[in-house]
């Protein structure tokens, strides 16, 4: 661990050298790459530079346990090794972890779609719910969204929405996301007072850029409409809507939320060319099947990986049996404590298969 550590640790300095050559600092592409590698790296370094300051104090006092000292002196000594042999092993469980693979996705920016699912119009509410609780926990991190396409149901909620999260982090914070939310609640439209169960599925995908997927012009059809409104009423009488359709895969992408054809035709590559790339990574993690996360799951699109329960007033997390009972603070875009729990469930198993590995 400590020849890694100072592996990076010299890479850490050498960026430093490197941001200050005027070389670089003429050049944007190679002053944006470098700043962004160090920005990677700078929690590592920084705990490192902190362990091996306490491995110091720890050296010296221990030296000092050596010498002549009366009573009161060597039981400071004692404390004193205890107290620093205790962040010594804070500080190397605290390394190990940011030792840990990144995922090379986590800094992207997201594409998200939510869909209501099994429940129908119940459904396409929570779905809409699920929609205004992402956009406030985005607004709680700076983040900024954007809607790309929705069709909305006739009381007003999400048949489909699609947005993007733009970000620092947007990606390693909401990658947990995808799978189907449950809800349990008295429906607006119940009027026997009858709990319903109802789910809505959420997809969350690391946002494609051109240099990650190129679509050439020859493997796609572009076809205009009308836009449209809830049940599918024409709202405008121009052919502003577009569909980009990848004709090698056939997966499709709609947009009619822009303000122009052009505008509609940009973000329905935007999004093709997520939805591509989130096929081959889904297809590459197929392979590797075993090693796929098991605590917080496979981001399978069918897995039920959340219930919001109403009448009990808690959310629960079925991958890592978390139960919170603040689910008024939860819609309102609190996730923080959900985030945190599933990340350290995954770093755990990380650290867990690497200890058996």
């Amino acid at each position: 661990m400590l020849d890694r550590l100072q592996v990076l640790a010299d890479r850490y300095e050498k960026l430093n050298e490197l941001l200050s050559d005027p070389d670089v600092v003429s050049d944007s592409e190679r002053l944006r790459t470098y700043a962004k590698e160090q920005s990677g790296l700078i929690d590592a370094y920084n705990a490192y530079e902190e362990y091996k300051t306490v491995l110091v104090q720890l050296q010296d006092a221990k030296a000092m346990q050596e010498e002549k000292l009366d009573d009161e002196m060597r039981e400071m000594v004692k404390q004193e090794i205890a107290e620093l042999e205790a962040s010594r092993d804070e500080l190397e469980e605290r390394v190990r972890i940011l030792l840990l693979p990144k995922d090379p996705n986590d800094g992207k920016d997201v594409i998200v779609e939510i869909r209501g699912a099994a429940g129908g119009e119940e459904a396409n509410l929570f779905a809409a719910e699920l929609y205004r609780m992402y956009a406030k926990f985005a607004d709680s991190n700076g983040w900024r969204t954007e809607m790309l396409e929705s069709s909305m149901s006739d009381l007003g909620g999400f048949k489909e929405v699609i947005f993007t999260v733009s970000g620092a982090d947007a990606y390693r914070k909401m990658k947990y996301e995808s799978g189907a939310h449950r809800v349990q609640r008295v429906p607006e439209t119940e009027s026997g007072g009858r709990i319903h169960t109802s789910t809505s599925t959420v997809v969350v995908m690391p946002e494609a850029e051109e240099v990650d997927i190129v679509i050439h012009d020859k493997d796609i059809r572009v076809d205009t409409f009308c836009s449209s409104g809830a049940g599918g009423q024409s709202v405008n009488t121009t052919k502003s809507a577009v569909r980009v359709t990848h004709v090698p895969t056939g997966i499709v992408a709609t947009c009619q939320d822009g303000k122009s054809q052009n505008d509609n035709k940009d973000k329905a590559l935007q999004v093709l060319r997520t939805r591509i790339m989130d096929v081959r990574r889904q297809e590459e993690e197929a392979k590797y099947s075993g090693e796929r996360r098991e605590k917080i799951g496979t981001g399978d699109r069918s897995e039920r990986i959340r219930t919001y329960n109403f009448p009990q007033g808690r959310v629960t997390d079925h991958r890592i049996g978390l139960t919170l009972h603040r689910l008024e603070y939860v819609l309102n875009g609190d996730m923080t404590e959900i985030v945190q729990a599933l990340t350290l469930a995954e770093q755990a198993e990380i650290l867990e298969r690497d200890n058996l590995g």
